[in-house]
């Protein structure tokens, strides 16, 4: 009988495969199924993993698979089901299973991974599931949700979960059946319902199901339909019901009951389908066979009968249920259950295997043992299920860099590097520069769009020796930012926490060899999980611990370079593991209840096959590798807490083969074993590549991995072989490992993570067009495809190795594993994407390879765009039009106000954007039909462009389309404005000639936009008119103007279903002017000019409204988008505001190049009066009969007004303008503007030439609201040309002050200001430039043929601002109310030379500054210090304004001259001394402490003429008039300062000699000999002070050393960190290292000056001695501060020998920060702030008094001196800031929404920063050196024109006093205080009417309410009494005028 079934399988199935017109179907459907109770048991049991009791017959299908061991055990049983000709089986879905609460987003997860594990393993063995989404309604269910009773609710439901199941199984599924079993489906639920009611209920719930699918989820194979149920020939549903769905069928799908005995009738049941068309698909889904008295032999009659009966009703089987038959063949059987869904038990008896026992990995060789090549090398178009992850992959020591930075230990490869054994002595130590670059790998991250990004932890990073108390919190700052930064930008993170950089310091105790370290590794695991754990939901203990051990206890290939295979390798494997168990079990006990993640390990396999298949023993040598390399450690964690028993008898026989011990495997204990058994939640493996294994002929007992393995590993030389010697591409071999690793580890418990994979180049090939490994992710990928869907193993993510080309261990940097190219040449270590990151991009966008690509787009457009259709209509402009009066509110703006930079936020829905135009990127200017361009035409004439550049392949993006959308994820733009190319789409202009390879491309583009949820912003014409159109006349011919219209309407309706954001023309000025009148620009027109223009503007302005109403007719309604155009506008001021010519030619300016086209557009349809009447007088003035300017009629003028939504403006550039009067002839647009313009020479220059003037755009956006009505308004271009490198700082100054400018406009003014689009995306064909402007936030390299795009430091900044929606305050910026500590110094300070005058007064001798001030052209206007201040005799006057300012301290210097006038104590000068003990007398009796100087840098000439400071024996004299100094004075001083910036006195005195005494020939020699003296000196007068005069005197003494604080340049390159540590170094560390730390100079400076001496440094060498005197000869650190310097490294000539070359550093100043009145000076609060920390950190927190900090004003701005105020307030605030920790209390209200409130706080404790006291430079304005009295530091006003020199205090003066009354900033919120006076600052400052004083009294008085001098006064008295005077006189004669009139009229009314 089995052989008839045989034959009845062979021969008669495939019969009703023909249809009804004769096809032979391939598609037929032999369906089986679906599984058994019974037969899951049996299955299990011979697996291995049979269970003591069946499951309940009521259970689930899917409760029951789910507890099933393994899936492993279904896979031969579908198998042979396939091979016995079934294609389909049955699986029954279960409702409440999958949804136990009804609710799809709250699913049962285990179920639905069960269902897709069952259904994979069906599709591995090639078997399709139909699957039933409902079987039945269980009682229990109907009484809950699903009742029928609420038909409404039961049809959402199940819409619900039918919605549910296509989105979680529609990969895996083809054919779906809605119900079945409806008759008893209906009958269980009936509560009085008649049935027709309830089925009808079922119908439309499946006519929604079945629309829904077809409409959301259709594939090529897809259907969709319901079973029918027939009994004996009896229908159980009424006609009726099947007439109702027969629309809803792709096919009819049948269940029936067939009685053998009633066989005749099978025409009645066909009689019950007559509903069914003609030709109808028939799916017999159930055959049941009973009352037949033999069913074996009865069958095939029966099957024939049926199959017979529906062919001769026409109708086409499909296919049937073959359960009957396969039951009587002896294979694995599985019965169909119609009853229910639960899976029936059976009293069978368990079928036996026939299957001889395999170990696992010769069951994966006899799997694919007969597959052909073309067979395993089949490409596989399938895609990866929906939750599959993908990734790349980082190691810390192969991308961080900074080895040394910010407290992170030294790492077993720090040292190995440093040892010299890498590739040409490379180091780990800068790498890529990750450490500072994280926001550029983030960059990357987001272009890739993985879902993971598997990064690890540097264990010496968190704790620099290893162990918790050497915890570095900066590195732990670092993990934290890159974390956060990863999940702000949707890429979860997945950690290793060990990645082969061990801590030196364990090292040294014996590394992985001692087992201590295993507790030192769980605490260092505990304390990740504990810090990071909160976010990160993978992690890996370990990554490929095999190379641990293998290579750096092994091979000693690898740090720490222990060559032991026989004993140490396998001792730190033993560790490993047990560390890794025992971080398992502290995750798993301690972490995973709160933070659910996931923990496993990384092992690295390679895959294996044997050398020769035939041999046993290269057979058993293959399989002995696999347990060697992957068992060693995976068979401990997955299978049974041990090594394999291959691994062990192994090592037991090659030990028992020798002489001596060869190889020692530790054992676990029972306890041990169960430690690590199981302790993995997942499987994570690195693979990249296939061994053969041989078996040695001869082994040894020479200790080796190969030897103690007993194989040979080699590789067949026809596998292709890649940069890395190791690495042969053999994609099958993963397919098969993986197979192995489910088959041998893990079956279906945990799944499998592929955690690297990934091949490198070499450093010399393409490092960019790298094809080779996008072959190899291609190839690897679909052999990951395949074991997921053709094996059932449970793969779930993929993670490409790696992000970053990086340090590749011991090969250094020259293998390249990265899908970024790292130039490592450079230290901005530039990151480039490679042709595989955009393969392997759009494999993660496909989620695999289906065989069409996948591009989703739902995105719906953003509310900000919803603005009114129409704008309303304004009246014409004046002339000037009343816009003018941006000027008025601007240009009279002190530069305080100007410049003072704005923090804030644009609003939630503000577009930010960058740009681009089609023919400046795209390329491909013939390609696929295209037509020429104008511009194409104008390029290809030699000449035209720089560099005869053409665009005909620009960024080549036509190409690239890709690389362009990987930038703009990048970037995290919301909108990108690009333009389409007419001729691309109209290759000759005409709507007839519409090419598809074109439209194509913007479809792809604005769906790739759409899919990333970015705003195509479409400009339909930007310059490239199609050179056919110009061939009739362009722009000057009026039918222009209907065929725009025509390719406006094309791509309204070709795209305008995704774009919702039209501009029609960009820059239309341009296509005008430079195209028609100067022709500089295609179409390169000079017939006309003063004509042409003017006509092609009247052209393009009918086209554009044309274009406008075609959308608002046609489109608007259902797109619903907006329609305007881009004009460039330039701003321009005024030469003088008062010049009312000048105001009105810079309004006519902008009427001109403006109004020109938005007058007619968003005022009157007209254009604008000043041009209509300035074109109109000059054309009468040529003799000419009418304007030259075209009129529009009065329809024409009502067409165009309004036709515009949004104002959209490009701005670039402000100039200085003013009026000229321009010739007549000949004609031009250009003259009739009447202007000259020119620009400010201080304004920034670009790399154009251009200038950057931020505060342009401010005024522009202001004009705009003016003169339009406030327009929504879009910034549509911005940007500025830079050089071509990548650190472009010039570009982030650019965006920062002109993005500033944009917020001010909107925060402050009230713009409505709605995007802002940056120019230009990246580096593109510039117009007439070519490619020599880089405008590109990206660098394009035009010499590669690739085009590659590197993004630009501008590019992270922009990024940055995107992310925070403008500029908001820092938080560490935040003002800060408090006080300081009671007891705090206040004081003021000023120098001898600069204020006391009275030079060669009372027997003074000269000092150096006088004979510096008294040579010509050293001096400011050659001014000198003769006078100054003359304070030398207006002692009471400073002591007056001491007084007012209530300062406890005064800081004065003695001059050295005045005491001892040789510089010698020779000679004592009394007459000096006394005044300065009668000053000292004069503070202590106004209770004023005296600080003293003793050397303010006014040097004795005498000291001078025999060597000054670069004389040794000036120690000895500078001691000398120390000790008279505190013999004199020391009683009543007690606050010493001996040396006043000593820097200044070497380098600016004896180096630049830009200061007394001028010497400037030796400037690598003599500064460096002068700070030797300086510091030696200073030691010898502390020394004195502390061993003869503190014991009595009690007094403080040390020196103030001044020093900017310093930035890096680029704070993301260690580079410029570098040379901002140098800078510091070479300047306070100058003189403070050897001070304040070891008495000698810094190893910074040692090791520069003497790498750039030529022999012996010409750095001096202090003697040890010398060292210990110098050493700690400090009371306090006295600092000077005033500004902070950005930094770069800037490499000398070694020619020069300076100190400035030593340095090496170059400074800048960043833009957006406020001047001052010196050049130098910039006002950087929070550089005050961080240098304090920097000495506290630097110089174990010492003492510190800031001895000097103030502001200039070069200006003479009178006493109103709000800048000062501004200066103190925000550096004092700063300084309060350090000296306290503040704890944050509450809010002040009082802040608008745009600006971050300051916060309020209460000072708990100290912070570190030991600040005792803070000093004001100065007193009063004084003699300020080389600049003379042109700058102004004082808190008083000296008038030098007085000769008096009256000190008048300024507003500083005032709000200074306030802070020392009040110690500080106490919080008017908290109470009244009496300290406090109104002083209230403003970002908006009204300029100061403060006049100057100019008599000799200057006493101000209160007159009528008003601040005047005495003389201002009685000029407003004598004006006041002649407006009296006047007064009284016009009153008298009013009334005698009145009374004759009174009399007058008298006499007229009498007469």
């Amino acid at each position: 009988m089995e052989l008839v079934y045989r034959l009845y399988l062979a021969f008669l199935l495939p019969l009703p495969c023909i249809g009804v017109d004769g096809g032979l179907s391939h598609q037929f459907i032999f369906v089986a199924g679906p599984l058994t109770n019974d037969l899951l048991n049996n299955l299990n049991s011979q697996s291995g993993h049979g269970r003591e009791s069946a499951f309940p017959p009521e259970m689930a299908q899917s409760d029951f698979i789910c507890h099933q061991p393994s899936f492993s055990s279904l896979l031969p049983y579908f198998a042979e089901l396939h091979a016995s000709g079934v294609t389909h089986f049955k699986v029954f879905l279960s409702w409440t299973s999958l949804l136990p609460e009804m609710n799809a987003r709250n699913p049962n997860k285990m179920h639905v991974e069960c269902y897709r594990r069952l259904l994979g393993t069906l599709r591995a063995a090639q078997l399709k599931p139909i699957l039933v989404l409902n079987q039945r309604i269980t009682s229990k269910s109907s009484d809950s949700q699903l009742s029928l009773a609420e038909s409404t609710t039961f049809i959402d439901l199940f819409v619900e979960y039918a919605k549910f199941s296509f989105e979680s199984f529609g990969d895996l599924v083809d054919t779906w059946l809605t119900f079945s079993h409806l008759p008893e489906a209906t009958e269980g639920l009936r509560r009085g319902e008649p049935p027709d009611y309830l089925l009808q209920v079922f119908a439309t719930a499946h006519e929604k199901a079945y629309t829904m699918y077809h409409e959301n989820y259709f594939s090529e194979d897809g259907r969709v339909s319901i079973s029918l149920d027939i009994h004996d020939a009896v229908m159980g549903l009424p006609g009726s019901f099947l007439t109702s769905i027969l629309d809803f069928l792709d096919f009819l799908s049948l269940s029936i009951q067939y009685n053998c005995q009633q066989g005749a009738s099978i025409e009645t049941m066909l009689n019950e389908l007559q509903p069914v068309r003609r030709n109808t698909d028939v799916l017999l889904f159930s055959l049941n066979f009973h009352e037949c008295s033999s069913v074996p032999e009865n069958l095939p009659t029966a099957m024939a009968s049926i199959l017979s009966a529906i062919y001769e009703n026409e109708a086409w089987v499909i296919g049937y249920d073959v359960n009957s038959f396969l039951n009587n063949l002896p294979i694995q059987a599985a019965r169909s259950h119609p009853e229910n869904l639960a899976i029936q038990s059976k009293p069978e008896e368990a079928v036996t295997s026939s299957i001889t026992p395999l170990s696992s990995y010769q069951m994966v060789l006899e799997k694919f043992a007969n597959q052909s090549v073309l067979e395993r090398d089949t490409f596989l178009f399938d895609v990866f299920p929906d939750n599959f992850l993908w990734g790349t992959s980082t190691g810390a020591f192969n991308v961080e860099g900074g080895w040394a930075e910010a407290g992170k230990g030294e790492s077993i490869w720090d040292r190995y590097g440093h040892q010299g054994h890498i590739y040409m002595n490379q180091t780990t130590d800068v790498a890529c520069d990750s450490y500072h670059k994280l926001e550029y790998d983030l960059y990357m991250l987001r272009g890739i769009q993985p879902q993971i990004y598997k990064f690890s932890i540097s264990w010496p990073r968190i704790f620099a020796n290893g162990n918790r108390e050497s915890l570095n919190p900066q590195g732990v700052d670092y993990y934290n930012r890159l974390i956060d930064g990863l999940l702000d930008s949707n890429v979860e993170p997945m950690v290793t926490l060990f990645h082969w950089d061990l801590p030196q310091a364990l090292q040294d105790l014996g590394g992985w060899q001692n087992e201590s370290i295993i507790s030192a590794f769980v605490d260092y695991a505990s304390f990740c999980f504990a810090t990071f754990g909160d976010r990160i939901k993978f992690w890996v203990t370990f990554h490929e611990p095999w190379v641990i051990s293998y290579a750096g206890y092994g091979t000693g290939q690898h740090p720490p370079g222990i060559v032991d295979p026989g004993m140490a390798s396998y001792e730190v494997a033993h560790v490993i593991l047990k560390a890794h168990a025992q971080a398992w079990h502290i995750y798993d006990t301690q972490y995973r209840p709160k933070q659910n993640g996931k923990v496993g390990i990384v092992l690295n396999s390679d895959w294996v096959e044997p050398n020769a298949p035939g041999s046993p023993d290269d057979l058993s040598a293959a399989e002995r590798y696999l347990h060697f390399m992957l068992g060693w450690f995976a068979h401990p964690i997955f299978v049974n807490g041990d090594y394999p028993e291959v691994l062990k008898s192994q090592i037991e026989q090659i030990n028992q083969q020798c002489s001596s011990l060869v190889a020692k495997l530790p054992t676990f204990t029972d306890e041990e074993k169960k430690l690590v058994n199981g302790t993995a939640d997942f499987f994570g493996l690195s693979h990249y590549t296939s061994r053969l294994i041989s078996t040695p002929v001869n082994s040894t007992c020479t200790p080796s991995y190969q030897n103690i393995g007993g194989f040979i590993p080699s590789v067949d030389l026809s596998w292709p072989q890649t940069a890395s010697p190791w690495i042969y591409m053999v994609p099958w071999g993963l397919r098969r490992l993986l197979f192995f690793v489910s088959r041998e580890y893990i079956g279906t418990r945990i799944p499998i993570y592929i955690a690297a994979n990934g091949a490198p180049t070499d450093n010399g090939s393409d490092f960019i067009n790298d094809t080779l490994r996008s072959d190899y992710y291609r190839l690897y990928i679909n052999e990951a495809l395949k074991a997921v869907k053709l094996d059932a193993v449970d793969v779930q993510s993929y993670i490409a190795r790696s992000l970053l080309d990086g340090f590749e261990g011991t090969a250094g940097y020259s293998q390249r594993f990265g899908l970024h190219y790292v130039d490592f040449n450079y230290a901005d270590r530039p990151r480039t994407p490679k042709e595989s990151a955009y393969f392997f991009s759009s494999v993660i966008e496909n989620n695999g390879f289906p065989r069409a690509a996948r591009r989703k787009w739902s995105q719906s457009f953003k509310k900000d765009t919803s603005v009114s259709p129409q704008l309303h209509s304004l009246p014409a402009s004046g002339v000037p039009s009343e816009a003018k009066g941006v000027w008025e509110k601007f240009s009279g703006q002190t530069r305080f106000e100007r410049d003072m930079f704005f923090y804030g936020i644009f609003p939630e829905d503000f577009r930010w954007g960058v740009s681009t135009s089609a023919y400046q990127i795209e390329g491909g200017w013939d390609a696929d039909g295209k037509g020429p361009s104008i511009w194409d035409t104008f390029v290809h004439v030699p000449g035209n462009i720089k560099n005869n550049a053409t665009g005909d392949i620009a960024c080549d993006s036509y190409n690239k389309m890709d690389a362009d959308l990987y930038l703009l994820r990048s970037l995290r733009v919301n909108s990108y404005r690009f333009s389409l190319s007419w001729p691309r789409i109209f290759p000759d202009g005409r709507n007839h000639s519409v090419n598809h390879h074109g439209v194509s491309y913007y479809n792809r583009l604005i769906d790739g936009l759409l899919a990333q949820n970015v705003t195509p912003m479409v400009t339909l014409h930007h310059w490239d008119l199609p050179q056919a159109l110009q061939d009739i006349g362009g722009w000057e011919n009026p039918a222009l103007e209907e065929i725009f219209a025509s390719f406006a309407d094309f791509c309204f309706q070709t795209f305008g279903d995704r774009v919702k954001f039209w501009m029609t023309f960009n820059e239309p000025l341009l296509i005008s002017w430079r195209g028609y009148d100067s022709a500089i620009f295609p179409p390169n027109v000079k017939d006309n000019p003063g004509y042409s223009a003017y006509r092609v503007t009247h052209t393009i302005l009918k086209a554009h409204a044309r274009a406008y109403h075609i959308y608002d007719e046609k489109y608007r309604a259902s797109q619903k988008g907006v329609v305007s155009l881009s004009m460039s506008i330039d701003w321009v001021e005024p030469e003088l505001l008062n010049d009312a010519r000048n105001v009105e030619a810079a309004d006519r300016h902008l009427q001109f190049e403006v109004g020109w086209f938005a007058h007619p557009i968003f005022k009157n349809g007209d254009y604008p009066e000043a041009m209509k009447w300035k074109v109109g007088n000059r054309s009468e003035l040529q003799n000419l009969p009418s304007s030259r300017l075209p009129i529009f009629t009065e329809e024409e003028k009502a067409y165009i007004r309004g036709t515009a939504d949004v104002f959209c403006l490009n701005y670039y550039v402000t100039k200085i303008i003013k009026h000229k009067a321009t010739k007549l002839t000949p004609f031009s647009y250009e003259d009739d503007r009447e202007q000259v313009l020119q620009n400010d020479p201080s304004w920034p220059t670009t790399a154009n030439q251009n200038r950057a003037v931020a505060w342009g755009l401010r005024r522009v956006l202001n004009w705009i609201k003016m003169e339009y009505g406030n327009p929504p308004i879009y910034i549509t271009e911005n940007g500025v040309s830079t050089n071509a490198n990548v650190d472009d700082i010039s570009r982030i100054f650019f965006l920062k002050t002109h993005i500033d400018e944009a917020l001010k406009a909107y925060s402050l003014d009230g713009v409505d200001l709605r995007g802002y689009v940056a120019w230009s995306l990246m580096d593109n064909f510039e117009w007439l430039d070519g490619y020599e402007s880089k405008f590109g936030l990206h660098q394009v390299d035009f010499e590669h043929p690739n085009r590659p795009r590197t993004p630009r430091s501008s590019a992270i900044y922009f990024t940055e601002i995107i992310r925070q929606n403008g500029i908001p305050l820092p938080k560490d910026d935040a003002f800060v109310y408090g006080e300081f500590p009671k007891g705090f110094i206040w004081s003021v300070a000023s120098a001898a030379y600069q204020i006391e005058g009275a030079w060669r007064a009372e027997g003074k001798g000269l000092s150096i500054w006088d004979q510096f001030t008294h040579s010509p052209l050293r001096i400011n206007n050659d001014e000198n210090g003769d006078i100054a201040c003359d304070s030398y005799h207006k002692m009471d006057a400073d002591l007056a304004i001491l007084k007012n300012l209530q300062v406890t301290h005064y800081r004065f210097s003695i001059s050295w001259p005045r005491v001892l006038p040789d510089g010698t104590t020779n000679y004592i000068n009394e007459a000096g001394l006394k005044y300065y003990e009668k000053l000292i007398d004069a503070l202590l009796a106004a209770n004023i402490q005296p600080q003293v100087t003793l050397y303010h840098w006014d040097l004795p000439q005498a000291l001078q003429n025999i060597g000054g400071w670069e004389n040794e024996t000036i120690v000895q004299r500078f001691k000398e008039y120390a000790e008279v100094l505190f013999q004199r004075l020391g009683e009543k001083v007690k606050f010493w300062i001996t040396l006043n910036e000593p820097f200044n006195i070497a380098n600016n005195g004896y180096g630049y000699g830009v200061a007394a005494p001028g010497i400037y020939a030796r400037p690598g020699r003599a500064p460096y000999i002068v700070a030797h003296n300086l510091i030696k000196a200073h030691a010898e007068v502390w020394h004195l002070y502390n061993d003869n005069y503190r014991p009595k005197q009690g007094g403080l003494i040390s020196l103030t050393i001044n020093t900017d604080w310093a930035e890096p340049r680029d704070p993301h390159k260690q580079e410029d960190i570098d040379a901002t540590r140098r800078y510091l170094q070479f300047f306070a560390g100058w003189f403070a290292h050897p001070i304040f730390k070891n008495g000698d100079y810094s190893e910074v400076m040692k090791k520069r000056i003497q790498e750039r001496s030529q022999g012996q440094s010409r750095l001096p060498e202090f003697t040890e001695s010398e060292k210990q005197r110098i050493k700690g000869t400090y009371d306090f650190f006295g600092l000077n501060h005033y500004s902070t310097v950005l930094t770069y490294n800037l490499n000398h000539p070694a020619f020069i020998t300076s100190y400035d070359a030593d340095r090496g550093v170059a400074t800048i100043s960043d833009r957006s920060w406020l001047g001052s009145g010196s050049s130098w000076l910039k006002v950087t609060p929070f550089g005050f702030r961080r240098l304090l920390n920097w000495i506290k950190e630097e110089y174990n927190n010492p003492p510190i008094y800031v001895t000097e900090n103030g502001i200039s004003e070069r200006v003479d701005g009178g006493f109103n001196d709000t800048w000062r105020i501004h200066y103190l307030k925000s550096y004092i605030n700063e300084a309060l800031k350090r000296n306290w920790k503040m704890k944050k209390k509450t809010y002040n209200k009082q802040y608008n929404e745009h600006t971050l409130p300051p916060l309020l706080y209460t000072a708990v404790i100290l912070d570190g920063v030991d600040l005792r006291g803070y000093t004001v430079w100065c007193l009063m304005d004084n003699f300020e050196w080389a600049v003379g009295y042109s700058e102004r530091f004082g808190l008083h006003y000296t008038n030098y024109t007085d000769p008096t020199l009256p000190r008048i205090p300024k507003e500083s003066s005032k709000y200074y006093s306030s802070i020392i009354r009040c110690n500080g900033f106490p919080d008017a919120a908290t109470g009244p205080h009496l300290c406090l006076q109104p002083q209230a600052e403003s970002t908006s400052l009204p300029p100061s009417s403060t006049t100057l004083p100019v008599n000799s009294t200057m006493k101000m008085l209160q007159f009528l309410g008003l601040d005047l001098t005495s003389s201002q006064a009685e000029t407003a008295l004598y004006t006041l009494f002649a407006l009296l005077l006047a007064a009284v006189l016009g009153l008298g004669l009013f009334s005698f005028v009145y009374r004759r009139m009174l009399k007058k009229g008298s006499r007229e009314s009498q007469m």
